[in-house]
């Protein structure tokens, strides 16, 4: 059964960054893309940035570069470097692991971690 475990979120002032985790339990090559998305109340869930397993990188037009993801293979983890936070950041961040690219591909979910962006 495939486990994504995320880690890294917490509490941090506007301007500063944080760095999200996110643990699969098989390799992480065994999926067709690799996302994190965020919830924010009140919102409907949003894919904030993805990685494929060619390595392709796709970021929500919002974010003006100022998060990264990132992957390392030999620790089945994913990444999210986010910088220059803001309130509107403030979510609950999900870790996404997708197999199959059509549409009747399968999505894995973590249990999310929150963010929390003060003024």
């Amino acid at each position: 059964q495939v486990q994504l475990v995320e880690s890294g979120g917490g509490l941090v002032q506007a301007g500063g960054s944080l760095r999200l985790s996110c643990a699969a339990s098989i390799s992480i090559f065994s999926f067709n893309r690799m996302g994190w998305y965020r919830q924010a109340p009140g919102k409907q869930r949003e894919l904030v940035a993805a990685v494929t397993r060619g390595g392709l990188k796709d970021y929500v037009d919002s974010l003006n570069g100022r998060f990264t993801i990132d992957w390392d293979g030999a620790k089945n983890t994913v990444y999210l470097q986010s910088n220059s936070l803001k309130p509107e950041d403030t979510a609950v961040y999900y870790c996404n692991a997708r197999v199959g690219i059509t549409n009747s591909a399968i999505d894995y979910w973590g249990q999310g971690t929150q963010v929390t962006v003060s003024s």
